[in-house]
């Protein structure tokens, strides 16, 4: 066990540090008080530590945010390859939002990330193996892969950290006046809320999917790889 000195002169013992405690520290410090403030010296002062004692570790903050990173791809889940493709779209892209609901502040950060470390190229291949299965092309394949990023990142942000919980006009129009003046946002506002956002994102994502699958449908054959036997 490590060992400090308290302000007696007496020695205390605290946790020793490790690559896995600084992430968990540093992925529960960020959802609690904001990807924006996070700093690695606030992180070594809440483990008891000094700064140093993190770079150790992770050489910079962008190291320390690519491990989190890797943290995130690794919980998220890639169906087995037994499955039909369509529900292997299904199964793969949900656990990409129960990821970005789950961590919700570092989300802001993994959204926009290129994924470029082994771990995050490894899911993306993962994710494209899908499309060659079902024996898209390569140009259908990426912008199939593509469009279907653009829904689920975007809802995972919006839902996670979006439009409700963003910046409000200094003078918003008071709901009685909304009510009178804006009879249809008014009435569709109770869809909105974060209890029923399920089954906006569940319309969205099927309307997605169908998408794609009326796609594979209309393929020609002679544009189609030869899928998995």
């Amino acid at each position: 066990m490590a060992r400090a000195v308290t302000g007696t002169g007496k020695r205390a013992y605290k946790a020793p540090l490790s690559r896995d405690r600084i992430e968990e520290a540093a992925a529960e410090m960020i959802e609690a008080e904001g990807l924006e403030a996070f700093s690695i010296r606030r992180l070594a002062a809440a483990l008891g530590y000094e700064a140093m004692s993190i770079y150790h570790y992770f050489p910079s903050k962008a190291h320390l945010f690519d491990a989190l990173l890797d943290r995130m791809v690794a919980s998220m889940a890639i169906a087995p390859a037994e499955l039909p493709w369509l529900e292997r779209l299904r199964i793969t892209a949900r656990s990409y939002r129960d990821a970005a609901l789950r961590r919700p502040q570092f989300f802001k950060f993994a959204a926009i990330h290129r994924m470029n470390t082994p771990t995050g190229l490894a899911y993306l291949e993962a994710l494209l193996a899908i499309f060659r299965d079902a024996g898209f092309d390569a140009e259908t394949a990426a912008r199939a892969f593509r469009a279907l990023g653009y829904y689920v990142s975007g809802a995972g942000l919006d839902e996670a950290v979006g439009y409700a919980k963003g910046p409000s006009a200094a003078e918003p129009v008071p709901a009685d006046v909304a009510a009178r003046a804006y009879p249809l946002i008014t009435a569709a506002n109770p869809y909105f809320r974060e209890g029923v956002r399920d089954a906006t994102f569940d319309l969205g994502f099927e309307m997605m999917l169908e998408g794609i699958a009326r796609m594979h449908r209309a393929m020609p054959a002679t544009k189609r790889r030869a899928t998995k036997p």
